[in-house]
């Protein structure tokens, strides 16, 4: 009896087991998220309204604010599953691909580019870039591309992510472990890093993997080179240089891991002449052999980054925190979903669509931002996210009835010098009185809101509707919700006070609402 009710719970378990396998993504990280809210007795936030949720999930996928009628035809509608079929169209909209594709660039880049003038301007690795997410090309996929650098920087784009570093090997090597391994090795350069396990033979073991490449100039078009020598010098710790100290060569090193195997030269070889540009591929690429090691699904640390940066991409806040820091000192706050969410990348082929659409499809997403909480690091609560730049721009078009319209060059310069760096190296939204100045007193923006025929403010003027419906409209185009009944009243008063020309009136109703908090962030 006893032996059979043992194996009644074994088969009980395996049933549970594969059970929880078998869920959705979305399914699981709820579970695992309400598993330690009950644990510490935390009260989540409530589930976000229609309105929130609407302008959250496009600035999130798309990049902007839904259209006054988008928003209307979301916030009636009456269908129980609108908010998944929202997710799937939105997904499957061209919008998608540019908007993943800029949030990527900036991984890559940042504002300000390594390599100055000849990073800048990289519309071909927009290009390139756009056209990994509109195909839907696994992640690791197209990592392995980037790293491997053919082509050129015109024609197929992805060479330009080491071009920006000039063939500095060290630089390099910091980014691409920040970026792709989620691992901070800058402080190892100069001395064992203080609050981690690496030490400077694990830095410039890294780095040797990029001590070979040559950037090589063909005018307007950049390509990488790789020679089949040359190495690193290591001279030690910082504090113990003298003064023409002469290095060690080090050779590559897998970071954590064994010391890259390297064939003898060939009996004939020959490297090429100093200042001259390999055109040819090494017989050995230590390019290679990294870009195959870093981008493998037993790498521990590659498909880690990837679920890590996503995550914190749409919850705004990583699992582990900052989201390049996965060090042992910066434990995850959920270690067991980090760990789900890494197997379930590697089971779906890192199919970044369908980690996104399972992420967003989830509750823990889907809870509003208003509530008690500070610092909401168990996800009880959303986080506000300051629009970006470009985000910024798109909901100017959109809002105001701009449209495709080219934006005066003084307000498209100004936008990028005040909204494109809203957040600090953590993430971590940074406070600006000229970005308030801005909004409240730019001529440009103020030109933009302006009356012309279609646009939002010619919309509301021309229309037979009464005030208090005029107002609704402005409050769905700019912040894709209904007004208050309060904030109605108050506009309908204004609206028709007749101390100034309807335009007028009409204008500053706009321009209070683009001012306003509410717009600048993603709730």
């Amino acid at each position: 009896m006893l032996r059979t009710s043992w194996m009644m719970l074994l088969a009980a378990a395996a049933f549970a087991g594969s059970a929880a396998q078998g869920q959705e993504l979305r399914k699981q990280i709820d579970a695992q998220i309400d598993a330690v809210w009950k644990r510490e007795k935390i009260t989540p936030a409530a589930r976000t309204d229609d309105a929130s949720f609407l302008r959250r999930i496009y600035l999130d996928l798309v990049g902007t604010i839904p259209t006054y009628e988008e928003t209307k035809a979301f916030l009636t509608s009456s269908d129980s599953a609108k908010r998944s079929k929202l997710i799937d169209q939105l997904l499957d909209d061209p919008r998608y691909a540019l908007q993943q594709a800029a949030v990527w660039d900036l991984v890559l880049f940042g504002r300000n580019p390594a390599g100055g003038e000849v990073a800048r301007e990289r519309p071909g690795f927009h290009n390139w870039l756009r056209s990994k997410f509109a195909k839907n090309e696994p992640y690791d996929q197209w990592v392995r591309e980037l790293l491997m650098a053919e082509g050129n920087t015109a024609d197929q784009g992805a060479p330009l992510f080491y071009v920006q570093y000039r063939a500095q090997p060290e630089e390099t090597m910091v980014a691409v472990s920040r970026i792709f391994l989620g691992t901070q090795l800058a402080c190892a350069q100069c001395h064992d890093h203080p609050k981690d396990k690496w030490t400077q033979l694990d830095f410039y073991g890294m780095a040797a993997f990029f001590a070979r490449l040559v950037v090589i100039d063909n005018g307007k078009k950049f390509s990488v080179g790789e020679k089949r020598t040359g190495e690193v010098m290591f001279t030690g710790p910082a504090i113990d240089q003298k003064p023409g100290q002469k290095g060690k060569p080090v050779g590559a090193k897998f970071l954590g891991g064994l010391d890259l195997q390297e064939p003898a030269l060939p009996k004939d070889f020959k490297e090429l002449p100093r200042g001259a540009k390999p055109t040819q591929k090494p017989d050995f690429s230590r390019k290679e052999k990294l870009t195959e090691w870093l981008a493998a699904a037993d790498n521990p640390y590659f498909t880690r980054a990837a679920v890590n940066r996503m995550w914190g991409q749409f919850m705004r806040h990583g699992l582990v925190h900052p989201v390049d820091n996965l060090s042992a000192e910066n434990s995850a706050s959920h270690p067991e979903l980090l760990v789900l969410l890494e197997e379930q990348f590697k089971k779906h082929k890192y199919d970044m669509k369908w980690f996104i659409r399972e992420l967003v499809n989830s509750q823990a997403y889907q809870l509003s931002s208003k509530g008690p909480a500070a610092e909401p690091d168990r996800f009880e609560q959303a986080r506000l996210r300051p629009l970006s730049a470009e985000e910024v721009i798109a909901a100017l078009r959109v809002s105001t009835g701009q449209g495709e319209e080219k934006l005066a060059a003084g307000l498209q310069i100004a936008l990028m010098n005040h909204f494109g760096n809203a957040t600090d190296g953590r993430g971590d939204f940074q406070a600006s009185l000229t970005e308030r100045l801005f909004m409240s007193n730019n001529i440009y923006l103020r030109q933009m809101i302006q009356r012309r025929k279609g646009n939002l403010a010619d919309a509301v003027l021309s229309s037979s509707d009464p005030w208090e419906a005029k107002v609704d409209r402005l409050y769905q185009t700019v912040l894709s919700r209904p007004p208050l009944t309060a904030e109605r009243d108050r506009f309908v008063s204004h609206l028709s006070s007749g101390g100034a020309t309807p335009e007028q009136l009409v204008e500053e109703a706009i321009w209070v609402l683009l001012a306003s908090a509410e717009f600048r962030f993603n709730h």
